[in-house]
């Protein structure tokens, strides 16, 4: 008995030591870690692992309200190999980088309008993706009228940081020509048709009025590859524009605004005297569009998938989500998810098939 006392002893001690050496070796283990995972993470593509086809995914699917699980509006589409980005809220960049969707490889960034969430963070966007790609020429940003201006006002913020950047690392990493974007602007009134921004045999981008008024121009883009068809709605209320655009799209992504959820906020800020606060909450759901709005929508434009973004109020419990619905599932018959930030939709081409993943859910 004294024996396997003894034994058990000695092998509890052995465990201890080896266990100390692992906590004090922690530190080498992790640098080893890391620095494999480095090489992994530099070396992917975007599209590593991904069928061809059209895919889909938040970089921010919150609106100008604090919310945990999203940042500000962004959208990135993937077309085949070609890397997109609509609207360029705050932390859009590192949602991007985080997604394995590197700021770098971005072909051009569209605008929907330009309240202050939706291109707050289009400065750092347009920085990392010419750092990290050494373009010679600047990303284009296309956007209604106005555009020139948001564009013009980032490149004189980000001027000085510019000559840092290009007198640290040399014109030939960062060379002084690929800085900033380049403002592409077209005609978005509301009496006008749809414009086509890029019509190549295997995709076309179209953008086109949406109902936001007092924000005027605001748009809509639709992104046909292949086959697949993805709606992004911008910011609006219920509009025919985005109706006849999501006809038989097979992922309509629309932004919503719980007016029942508002309301609490409402009576919360009157309640406390807010009233600057309660004028702001009684007038936001007169630009928005309701969850079940937007499901009626893509119920009567047979819209093969339902994506919640911009995201209204924030939403910190996910038992929030069944009153941010409301009778949403009842009005859709198809599949509905409220976004949040790392949501992936993938569209193979070819096919109707429609995969959800996360990116982020390392992150999360």
């Amino acid at each position: 008995m004294r024996t396997r006392t003894t034994l058990g002893l000695a092998v509890l001690g052995i465990a201890i030591l080896v266990g100390l050496g692992g906590w004090f070796a922690r530190g080498r283990i992790a640098e080893t870690a890391m620095e494999k995972l480095y090489v992994k993470a530099l070396s992917r593509a975007p599209d590593d692992g991904l069928v061809d086809g059209l895919h889909v995914g938040l970089c921010g699917a919150g609106g100008p309200l604090p919310d945990p699980r999203r940042s500000g509006p962004c959208t990135a589409v993937l077309a085949g190999k070609r890397l997109f980005v609509i609207d360029a809220g705050s932390g859009s960049a590192r949602n991007l980088a985080l997604m394995n969707l590197p700021p770098a490889r971005i072909e051009a960034v569209f605008l929907t309008h330009f309240h202050s969430d939706h291109i707050d963070g289009l400065g750092e966007v347009m920085l990392q993706r010419w750092a990290g790609s050494g373009s010679a020429s600047p990303v284009p940003v296309h956007g209604p009228q106005g555009v020139e201006q948001v564009v013009g006002g980032f490149m004189t913020a980000y001027r000085l940081d510019q000559g840092y950047r290009t007198a640290h690392h040399g014109a030939a990493v960062v060379p002084p020509s690929g800085f900033g974007g380049q403002a592409l602007t077209f005609n978005a009134a509301a009496d006008q048709p749809d414009v086509v921004l890029i019509n190549e045999p295997d995709l076309k981008v179209t953008a086109f009025p949406v109902k936001h008024d007092p924000v005027s121009p605001a748009v809509g883009y639709a992104f046909a590859y292949k086959g697949r068809t993805v709606v992004i709605s911008g910011d609006t209320a219920l509009s025919t524009r985005v109706e006849t655009a999501a006809k038989g799209a097979d992922l309509l992504v629309h932004e919503a605004l719980a007016p029942n959820l508002v309301a609490m906020q409402q009576r919360a800020a009157k309640a406390a005297g807010r009233e600057r606060l309660v004028k702001i909450f009684s007038d936001i759901p007169g630009y928005h569009a309701s969850p079940e709005q937007v499901a009626g929508l893509a119920q009567r434009d047979k819209v093969g998938m339902l994506l919640f973004t911009h995201i209204t109020p924030a939403l910190p419990l996910g038992a929030l989500e069944g009153p941010f619905l409301g009778a949403s599932p009842k009005i859709y018959s198809g599949k509905i998810k409220i976004g949040r930030d790392g949501d992936f939709v993938s569209l193979p081409a070819g096919s109707k098939e429609i995969v959800v993943s996360d990116r982020l859910k390392m992150f999360h």
